[in-house]
């Protein structure tokens, strides 16, 4: 291996679609390349292990109160899975092992990320399991307690959709929406939405229009953007067949915003199997697996009009060094760049096995300026992880977190996965959820070190609010407060929001 600047600090039945987990096998790389250009801290976290629940297929989420929260794809005490949670020391602790009812009527696989409601409790899917073996909509609180809000293809001939791999958002009014990947009124999966009772409305089902031009088999979730509207990704459909980007209202009226590969070669990427985020300039930003100039996948930004631009195509670099096959989305950091990962590809050479190579962590300029910052499999035996899944996150303390599907702890065939985190030299900040409301809404704000806070203010305004740990403060949006970022005053100093907090006019509601 090349000379690197890392610094280490160490402390079977589930799968992607059958189709999807096919293409996991298509493109190999066996060759180094250059080590990475960036200087950062790569740690271990948590190895995750047979007997705690094993292959995180999803990112994680920050919860209220600071600590981390996720899912694995099998292990548990059931092997079918499990909701965890960690602390900032890696400390793990298994909050429901999966299949726990007969018949796995809780729900069996979960591959996607949790969302923490406004009420405080977890929300999530399993991709089998239920009443139909088809998927659940679940929730679960803070101590482990869980009910089964839906069980899928519980319409005749499965109307209701089946098989969801996306995480769910939740909306202004408390509800829920979600994507499955298959069934629906077309058989090419949905749109839903479901209220905190159980109740499931179909908003859209892919397929019905002539050659699924429309778009076919979303799998992952919806992106709640500034405008009031949703936005996501299809696998397949669209104009050319290999996936498209999508706007739907909360009242379900849909409209394709772009089909991928209108061009010679896919140039400009396709297949775009993670969601999408929206950057600080109001643009969406996202990834394909495959196409752009080498057919390793891109990086793209969308307008909200429609007009795509690709910032980025991997294995572009000798024996793909820049990483290739991007399964996860982007995060945009608060340095407004956007992080990312690649499940393969990478400069670390090893013994050839299943995959070949093993991921990259990468950071891009909103411009398209690409640096590799760290390869995976770095340590002997994979112990720092291999094959990257979910996306990053950017916790309150300023570090990114994730997780590997496989490598870390040996007594899983290829590894059981890993949790790690990475410092980027960015510094902590305070992030609110929801992201936007009217006067007068609830909202709170997540940090590190909150505790004596002294002021909290949206754009100027001053709020009044309740500091309830050091990593979570509740407020309420205050009279003549504008859009704009919410601070928080410290004893240590002023923490700012990573993204602007919008205020919504009770009138437009």
């Amino acid at each position: 291996m090349c000379n690197s600047s890392y610094t280490h600090d160490r402390k079977s039945g589930a799968g992607p679609l059958p189709w999807l987990r096919a293409a996991i096998f298509v493109s190999v790389c066996l060759s180094a390349a250059t080590a990475s250009l960036a200087s950062v801290r790569f740690s271990d976290l948590v190895d995750f292990h047979q007997t705690t629940g094993y292959n995180p297929y999803s990112q994680l989420i920050q919860g209220f109160d600071g600590k981390l929260y996720g899912t694995t794809s099998e292990g548990g005490a059931q092997n079918a899975g499990t909701v965890f949670k960690v602390s900032s020391t890696g400390r793990l602790f298994t909050l429901y092992s999966f299949c726990s009812l007969p018949g796995c009527a809780d729900g069996r696989f979960p591959q996607t990320a949790l969302v923490q409601g406004s009420d405080g409790d977890f929300y999530g899917v399993t991709q089998a399991g239920g009443a139909n073996d088809d998927g659940t909509i679940f929730k679960i609180n803070k101590r482990g307690k869980l009910t089964t809000l839906y069980s899928f293809c519980s319409l005749s001939k499965c109307a209701d959709g089946s098989a969801p791999y996306g995480p769910l958002v939740e909306n202004a009014d408390g509800e829920f929406l979600g994507t499955t990947s298959a069934d629906g009124a077309q058989n090419g999966g949905t749109v839903f939405k479901i209220s905190r009772r159980g109740v499931l409305t179909t908003l859209h089902s892919f397929c019905s229009k002539s050659k699924c031009a429309d778009g076919n088999s979303p799998t992952h979730g919806l992106l709640l953007a500034d405008d009031g509207n949703f936005y996501g990704t299809t696998g397949e459909g669209g104009a050319a067949g290999v996936g498209t980007v999508f706007k739907i209202t909360p009242t379900g009226k849909l409209t394709t915003l772009y089909s991928f590969c209108p061009q010679t070669g896919c140039t400009d990427g396709d297949y775009p199997y993670a969601g999408l985020i929206q950057a600080t300039d109001g643009n969406l930003y996202g990834t394909t697996v495959f196409g752009g100039t080498q057919g390793g996948g891109s990086v793209f930004k969308l307008t909200l009009e429609g007009k795509l631009t690709t910032l980025y195509s991997f294995c572009i670099q000798a024996a793909c060094a820049d990483g290739e096959h991007p399964y996860a989305g982007l995060v945009q950091g608060t340095s407004g760049n956007f992080y990312g990962i690649t499940t393969e590809g990478g400069a670390t050479l090893k013994p050839p096995k299943i995959f070949g190579t093993y991921g990259t962590i990468f950071k891009i300029t909103p411009r398209g300026k690409f640096t590799t910052l760290y390869d995976f499999c770095s340590q002997a035996s994979c112990a720092d992880g291999e094959f990257p899944y979910g996306e990053l996150i950017q916790a309150t303390d300023g570090r990114f977190y994730g997780t590997t599907l496989y490598g870390g702890d040996l007594s899983c065939t290829m590894g059981c996965g890993t949790i790690y985190r990475m410092a980027a030299g960015l510094g902590p900040f305070v992030q609110t959820q929801p992201r936007s409301g009217a006067v007068g809404a609830a909202v709170v704000i997540q940090g590190t070190n909150l505790q004596g806070a002294t002021s909290v203010t949206f754009n100027g305004t001053a709020a009044n609010f309740t500091v309830i740990s050091g990593a979570e403060i509740k407020t309420t949006v205050p009279e003549g407060a504008t859009t704009g970022r919410v601070e928080v005053t410290t004893p240590e100093g002023t923490l700012s929001s990573n993204v602007l907090f919008r205020v919504i006019n009770n009138q437009s509601r």
